[in-house]
């Protein structure tokens, strides 16, 4: 058993389904929160859930019941796939893919079962890619320093723009592109914007399968990106936006300061100083609300014990780069997100150089007050789509 430290929430104002753990709550919910675009089945996680009542902190369990659920839905997948019943088979190769991934998130370090999981995890997302009848989802590469970032294109919906607009759609620590497209894509594709999810460096395949560990200089991630899109004919790079969420509200801020191309920019939950969030953490030894066990920000740093990561981390300050940001900006973050304080995302924004820049705080009164709106995801998903539709001219030709 890999019982480890619980945290419970500090509020009491969203559904969490382990009260004594912030983790496993946040974690459930994430996952639940995704089934209106179809990474979840009520009946399913609760049958999870109720398995797990009686193992609160014992990640093990976690993981071995995500799993089992998963396999379950992966083989009644293939059973619909081979009777030629292609839209069940893609519904449940979804769940499936999403299933498996909250179940891995939690496995440090990332043993064979946790990558043999993973793998699977990204097939169920390709079958559900290849059987869906919408959107349209290509698996495609984007060179990056020699190597390249794993992704998926999916087309914009619902205009007859030949060059629609694309969003570049980032992930945060512990999300995934797989977990991102279940977070708002669809939202962004049926406005009319294509949507290119990647797993950047020191998330999803690109720590697990190519070694590329986590980095303060993302921009370069970014450029890669928009480089990618220039060299396609079906979506206009000139009107990109970039996107990312949770450790992503980083990512996406210093993408846009640093690669001026970008015509606007969402950070999707605010990151001020990364390198103070983890000092306070390690503080409080670790007696506060996180997403993971706290060891997994080493092993995406690619690093030997806490103090080397806290050595890592000095980059990942926006003091300095935020003041860069000229595009439209776009900040979303929950008045009672447990683990950014509200401060770090007030501190944010002042920096920001746009002009033309906007916050939205999410209160619990109307929902998605908690941390990049788990608790009411599509309160933020079809804010920021409406929000890059109108700046990015969705819809219409430039």
């Amino acid at each position: 058993m890999s019982r480890v430290l619980t945290v419970p929430p500090r509020h009491a104002n969203w559904f969490a389904y382990f009260p004594e753990d912030y983790r496993w709550s946040a974690g459930l919910a994430f996952v639940l929160s995704t089934a209106g675009q179809g990474g979840a089945e009520v009946a399913e996680v609760d049958r999870v859930g109720r398995r797990l009542r009686d193992r609160v902190g014992d990640d093990t369990a976690w993981f071995e019941e995500w799993r089992a659920e998963a396999v379950r839905l992966r083989d009644l997948a293939e059973a619909a796939r081979s009777s030629g019943r292609r839209l069940t088979a893609a519904g449940l190769y979804l769940r499936a893919c999403a299933y498996l991934q909250i179940g891995e998130r939690f496995r440090i370090p990332k043993d064979e079962a946790a990558l043999d999981a993973y793998r699977t995890a990204v097939e169920c997302f390709r079958g559900y890619a290849e059987l869906t009848d919408a959107p349209r989802i290509e698996v495609v590469e984007v060179p990056y320093q020699g190597t390249s970032l794993p992704a998926y294109l999916v087309h914009a919906e619902n205009t007859d723009d030949p060059r629609p607009p694309c969003v570049v759609y980032f992930d945060g620590l512990d999300v995934t592109k797989e977990l991102c497209y279940l977070r708002g894509a669809r939202d962004l594709t049926r406005r009319g914007m294509a949507c290119l999810v990647v797993d950047g460096p020191g998330n999803g395949e690109s720590i697990r399968f190519r070694g590329l560990p986590l980095r303060h200089d993302y921009e370069l991630a970014g450029s890669a990106a928009l480089d990618y899109l220039e060299r396609r004919g079906d979506v206009d790079a000139g009107r990109a936006a970039v996107l990312a969420i949770s450790l992503g509200g980083y990512y996406a801020s210093r993408v846009a300061a640093m690669e001026p191309r970008y015509r606007a920019c969402v950070a999707w939950g605010a990151i001020w100083d990364y390198h103070a969030t983890w000092e306070r953490r390690l503080r409080s030894g670790f007696q506060t609300q996180l997403s993971v066990p706290a060891h997994h920000i080493q092993w995406v740093l690619g690093v030997e014990g806490i103090e080397a990561a806290l050595a890592r981390l000095e980059g990942f300050r926006l003091e300095g780069v935020a003041q860069r940001i000229r595009c439209p900006f776009l900040l979303l973050h929950g008045q009672e997100d447990e683990q950014v304080p509200l401060d770090d995302a007030r501190a944010l924004f002042e920096a920001v150089g746009s002009p033309d820049k906007t916050m939205r705080v999410f209160s619990a009164e109307e929902g998605g007050a908690q941390h990049c709106q788990h608790d009411y995801l599509s309160i933020a998903s079809t804010a920021f789509a409406d929000w890059l539709a109108e700046k990015l001219g969705a819809g219409r030709s430039p």
